[in-house]
């Protein structure tokens, strides 16, 4: 784990009165050679120290031979060495005192056994002298407040780089050149963007989190390429979402490449990916997953606090849709339906309100204008009575063609409606009109210029969970070990969970008379055994007690044939049970985002259908009953077309306690799952027939 920045370092790294150039070059086609002309095109306020043991001047500039012979120790040296000499470099640092270091070069664990060996010297080197080193790969900071382009990316010779209020953190820095150029052309001001490269001594949430108290910084981009450290980047989120800061993600890896898939369902079920978008989720940071949205979210997060990008749980927001342009609003409309996202027709008292404005519609899906939207005065009143309307969460006004070349006209009205109600407002401009747009920005009407774009920022902000703030303990995960169903029962029962009743017995014993009566179900009981079935390990139904004595002998010879190394001793007998359904509540600590809770349509085909519903652990019951609204298979445990009602309240408070076991202190749960969890009737609860545990 990762120590947070103190303030003192989080200035040297961001905000540093004195730099150091390591490796500096004079040749103007390296890329080593970019950092001092950046810096004093910048106009950069602070000292530079040019440091290259080949050279007495670079760039005109005076150069010293090492970090030993400048004439004060700097606050932050920008290494642009190799990496071996970077090592090095990182040595000197530390005996000098200097608090940051910047890596340029890779080459440390992703390039083989001595590239990880590197990589471990330089950490040991680091925790030795308490240097906080970003990268390595990181391309550098740039501070546009400061004047601060302390980095080699190329991009950044760009000049009159509009400055703004977003903070821009990235795995890649070549992608920070890319959201640059692209945010120039779309007016989007940076405050500050670093490449964090491998996030080897500095976390990308260690750093966002530094500056959140800085009033220059209104909100925040994330590109990712993993979720490494992903407890720093929960403490961030928590942190900006108290402050209202919002935060927007682009997160490489949406293709199902696989985690690693753990011993039971639900590892198989929480694929990296589908891990990835319930932490953005929980931690209420929008998910994008497509550039251009990516670069547009920001002024609509802003526009729709935390709070209430959630409406209310089972409901999907509602989106209302003006146009003067059908063919761009139903591209808009398409996009947000394919995501999920509701567009809803005015109701028939908006459209009596409209009428009594002078604005005649035809009734439909959208408020079609066509032409006579593009007089101000009847899409400036449709805005107003839509935007005090019940039935719509946002509205969204598309606009056409005349946004081209009467910008004015075309998007005026949008702009004066933004302020007249709380409830956000966007635009998506159809046409190639860049001056409606710079309009929209500078008014701060969260506009779009691809329908794309448009759903996809739409579909992000609604999609965010108002953070969990629930303070989980600290574990370090040793060797791990399963549990027998039975231990696995033992530890769930304190939580409140039910299960069938059951009894273990000696395979080498007579067969006693049972607490519960038949028939039966007979299940091999090992630890090492977490797939019964697999192995011949599970006899039913059973209906006596000669019957039981032959599944015993049955389940020690099958599970000798499959595993002949173990010595099976003992099973565990548990009164059959049945319910209306079944499902899967499962739990896993995943080694980046943390403890999860699923739940899961229950049987055999629950990894074909994948119709599951995840939260970050532990969740309350009112969360839970978000996820049993979410899982489809449940709708017919709801009274669907008369059928009996199952007790969905019993699942959401199991689906609770479950969770509950990320609260551990005496050891650390792993993986754990109920599969399958049998639901009664409306009022009888619901009961544990199988629980698997792995413990650590």
């Amino acid at each position: 784990m990762l120590k947070p920045l103190t303030s003192s370092v989080a200035d040297a790294l961001l905000r540093p009165k004195s730099v150091a150039l390591v490796g500096i070059s004079d040749d103007s086609s390296k890329t080593a050679s970019r950092p001092l002309r950046f810096l004093r095109a910048a106009g950069y306020q602070g000292t530079i120290y040019n440091v290259n043991p080949s050279r007495s001047e670079v760039q005109g500039e005076k150069a010293y031979p090492s970090l030993s012979a400048l004439p004060e120790v700097p606050e932050h040296a920008f290494i642009l060495t190799n990496s071996d000499l970077a090592v090095s470099a990182i040595e000197e640092c530390g005996r000098l005192g200097i608090p940051v270091a910047t890596i340029l070069a890779g080459g440390f664990s992703e390039s083989g056994e001595e590239g990880k060996a590197r990589e471990l010297k330089l950490l040991e080197t680091a925790e030795r002298t308490g240097v906080r080193i970003l990268g390595p790969s990181s391309l550098g900071v740039v501070n546009l407040h400061e004047s601060l382009i302390l980095t080699a990316n190329a991009a950044f010779a760009e000049p009159d780089l509009p400055t703004g209020g977003i903070f821009c953190a990235s795995h890649s820095g070549s992608m920070l050149g890319a959201l640059v150029s692209r945010g120039k052309s779309k007016n989007v001001g940076f405050a500050g963007l670093i490449s964090v490269g491998s996030e080897t001594n500095i976390s990308i949430g260690s750093i966002c989190e530094s500056t959140l108290d800085d009033p220059k910084i209104t909100g925040y981009m994330l590109f990712l390429e993993s979720l490494h450290h992903a407890n720093d980047l929960r403490r961030f989120a928590l942190a900006a979402a108290k402050r209202g800061k919002p935060v927007v993600a682009y997160k490489l890896g949406r293709s199902d490449v696989a985690a690693e898939l753990a011993v039971s369902h639900t590892g198989a079920l929480a694929g990296e990916d589908a891990v990835a978008e319930t932490f953005f989720r929980d931690c209420g940071i929008a998910r994008v997953e497509t550039l251009e949205g990516f670069l547009e979210a920001i002024p609509l997060l802003s526009r729709i606090p935390l709070e209430n990008a959630r409406l209310r749980s089972g409901k999907r927001p509602s989106i209302g849709v003006v146009t003067t342009t059908g063919g761009g609003a139903a591209m808009a409309v398409d996009q947000l339906g394919v995501r999920g996202l509701a567009v809803v027709p005015p109701s028939a008292e908006t459209l009596a309100r409209m009428a009594a404005r002078g604005v005649e519609v035809n009734p439909g899906g959208i408020v079609d204008l066509t032409l006579a939207g593009t007089k101000y005065e009847v899409m400036k009143a449709t805005l107003e009575v839509m935007l005090t309307a019940p039935e719509f969460d946002m509205v969204l006004a598309t606009v056409g063609s005349s946004a081209r070349f009467n910008a004015d006209l075309a998007v005026k009205p949008v702009v004066d409606s933004l302020s007249f109600s709380d409830k956000p407002l966007a635009c998506f401009v159809v046409p190639e009109a860049p001056a409606a747009l710079e309009l929209l920005s500078s008014a701060g009407v969260p506009c779009f210029r691809t329908p794309e774009a448009c759903g996809d920022a739409i579909t992000a902000a609604f999609s965010r969970r108002h953070p969990n703030s629930c303070e989980l303990p600290a574990v370090e995960p040793g060797a791990q070990r399963m549990l027998n169903e039975c231990d696995a029962y033992r530890m769930i029962k304190p939580l409140g969970v039910t299960h069938a009743p059951f009894q273990v017995l000696d395979v080498n014993q007579p067969v006693p008379e049972l607490p519960f009566d038949y028939p039966v179900v007979v299940k091999v009981l090992h630890d090492e055994i977490a797939h019964k079935t697999d192995v011949g390990g599970v006899v039913l139904p059973v209906a006596n007690a000669e019957q039981l004595a032959q599944a015993m002998q049955q389940i020690v010879t099958s599970v000798g044939r499959h595993l002949p190394e173990l010595t099976i001793e003992k099973v565990l007998v548990q009164a059959m049970d049945k319910g209306l359904g079944e499902v899967l509540v499962g739990y896993r600590r995943d080694p980046d985002a943390g403890p999860l809770v699923m739940l899961a349509a229950g049987g055999i085909l629950t990894e074909i259908y994948c119709d599951r519903a995840m939260r970050l652990a532990p969740v309350s019951v009112e969360q839970a009953r978000e996820m049993v609204s979410e899982v489809k298979a449940l709708q017919a445990l709801a009274g669907y077309r008369g059928r009996p009602e199952g007790d969905l309240e019993a699942i959401a408070e199991a689906v609770s306690a479950f969770s509950k076991l990320a609260m551990q202190t005496d050891c650390v749960v792993i993986e754990a799952e109920m599969n399958p969890l049998l639901v009664k009737g409306k009022g009888d609860g619901v009961v544990a027939v199988d629980a698997l545990i792995r413990i650590a």
